[in-house]
């Protein structure tokens, strides 16, 4: 990174670049200029973009790469022809173009780039640093009210602070539109389990036990579990469920299911099994 405030602009090398690009990425938008000294509208561009760099003061870095010293650079970018400027953003190629723009395009494409990077950058600190995450994503909200991705972003950060009346009302205001994207779905299927944990176990388990035929009993004892994260004890009475009682409890079981799938990590194995034989008692 420069260490002058006024100079945002860095040449790089193909042993320079991992740091230059991706690595400083992490920290604010990186704009890479591939180019070459014999491409006449690379000369063209070069002056334009170096100006909204400097007069950006370090709202974004430019890194002119070029093509003639960097192949390797250039053939992980996939860069066709030239001028190429890409737009890199949390360790992420966001955008491009290609060519020569006047100067009120390219200023246009940057503060694009520049909200896109401040949301990303937003997003990335939810699981590290969720209080910080959720001022910067107010601020976001604040100027841009409809940027669900934003808002999906906000409920995980408050959900993560134990926020959990206000991340509801995030939630229902996504859900006000009449859908949820699915990362909204697993933050409301995460804060209806979190609702259920604090029940007496051992007490509803007995109860279960001395009851086996009750099914209001067994439904119970698998909301307890579930509360408890023990999932797969959970799951074992919800499938008994489904298989006695299809259109009663056996509902309310199979909808408990997919609420723990949601909640659960994409890649969970036990989400993957139990699906599975959730399928094959309904069908």
């Amino acid at each position: 990174m420069p260490e002058a405030t006024n100079d945002w602009v860095v040449n790089t090398t193909d042993e320079t670049f991992e740091k230059d690009v991706f690595q400083a990425s992490q920290e604010r938008l990186v704009v890479v200029d591939f180019w070459a000294a014999w491409c006449q509208p690379c000369r063209m561009l070069a002056p334009l973009l170096e100006k909204i760099a400097a007069e950006s003061n370090g709202k974004f870095v430019l890194v002119k790469a070029n093509t003639d010293e960097t192949p390797q650079a250039a053939g992980q970018f996939q860069v066709s022809g030239i001028p190429a400027v890409y737009a890199v953003s949390g360790g992420e190629v966001v955008d491009f173009f290609q060519g020569v723009l006047p100067e009120d395009a390219i200023l246009g494409w940057i503060d694009t780039q520049l909200e896109r990077g401040a949301l990303q950058q937003a997003i990335n600190l939810v699981e590290s640093a969720p209080e910080q995450a959720e001022a910067q994503l107010r601020q976001i909200l604040a100027d841009s009210p409809n940027e669900s991705q934003a808002a999906c972003a906000l409920a995980d950060a408050l959900l993560r602070q134990d926020q959990d009346d206000a991340c509801r009302e995030v939630l229902e205001q996504l859900e006000a539109r009449g859908f949820l994207e699915p990362a909204a779905e697993k933050i409301k299927a995460a804060l209806d389990l979190k609702s259920k944990s604090g029940v007496d176990l051992d007490a509803v388990r007995a109860h279960a036990e001395a009851h086996p035929d009750d099914l209001t009993a067994q439904f119970a004892l698998a909301d307890a579990l579930v509360g408890a994260e023990q999932y797969q004890d959970a799951f074992e009475i919800c499938l008994k469920l489904v298989q006695q009682d299809r259109k009663g409890y056996g509902e309310q079981a199979r909808a408990l299911m997919v609420d723990v799938f949601r909640a659960l990590p994409d890649d969970s194995e036990l989400t993957s099994e139990y699906r599975r034989k959730l399928s094959t008692a309904l069908y």
